[in-house]
């Protein structure tokens, strides 16, 4: 005899003795639960349809333990964007055995609460602060460059200023060419004191951004 049943939003093929894995459920582990939107039971030739449960019909199981099935990697990129976000996660799971199928007598039991999984909160979008400043007036930063930059939240030369030379390699890695930055961020903090006299001074020496 096997049957059908709806368990914590998916359906499943049991029989008696076996061991299903469903999602989570808001029960203790040893506690016995039941479920009746039973859809289809068969025992032998005999097959019994519901439309779509069939009235009176029951699953019995009890709750073996609660874990967390394998990690699951999720990798996000966006081309060109500067854009790399690599996340984990495991679904929260519980095994139950299953100990009887009824076809009919059975009482009306309570609903079985699927347990709300636990969402950690992801870090918002960097967004860029303050109003733009024209980036490509440092040295060795064109169009493309500056719009890289902007979408990674760096759009002001303050924020230039602050960000490593390194760094800004790494959110720049998908624009073709090779772009030296070492002296980006202290081209940045001379716009950013209003020294641009100094910073012309300054360029006329420089070769792409690199001194």
């Amino acid at each position: 005899m096997y049957a059908i049943v709806e368990i914590a939003g998916h359906q499943f093929k049991v029989e008696k003795d076996q061991r299903v894995f469903v999602n989570r459920l808001a029960t203790e582990e040893g506690k016995e639960v039941s479920f009746d939107n039973v859809l289809l039971i068969a025992d032998g030739d005999n097959v019994t349809v519901g439309a779509p449960a069939i009235d009176g019909a029951q699953v019995s199981a009890k709750i073996l333990r609660h874990l967390k099935g394998n990690k699951v990697i999720v990798f996000k990129k966006k081309r060109r964007k500067g854009y790399r976000v690599k996340n984990g996660h495991r679904q929260s799971l519980t095994e139950i055995v299953i100990e009887s199928i009824a076809s009919s007598g059975a009482k009306k039991a309570a609903p079985v609460k699927k347990a709300e999984p636990k969402t950690e909160a992801k870090p918002a979008a960097k967004k860029a602060k303050g109003k733009a400043d024209d980036l490509k007036k440092v040295e060795g930063i064109g169009p493309k460059i500056a719009e890289t930059l902007a979408a990674a939240g760096i759009a002001t030369f303050a924020e230039l200023a602050k960000t490593e030379a390194s760094k800004i390699s790494e959110i720049i890695a998908d624009v073709r060419g090779n772009h030296v930055t070492d002296t980006w961020p202290a081209q940045a903090q001379l716009a950013a004191d209003g020294k641009w006299d100094e910073l012309k001074k300054w360029q006329d020496e420089l070769d792409g951004g690199k001194a």
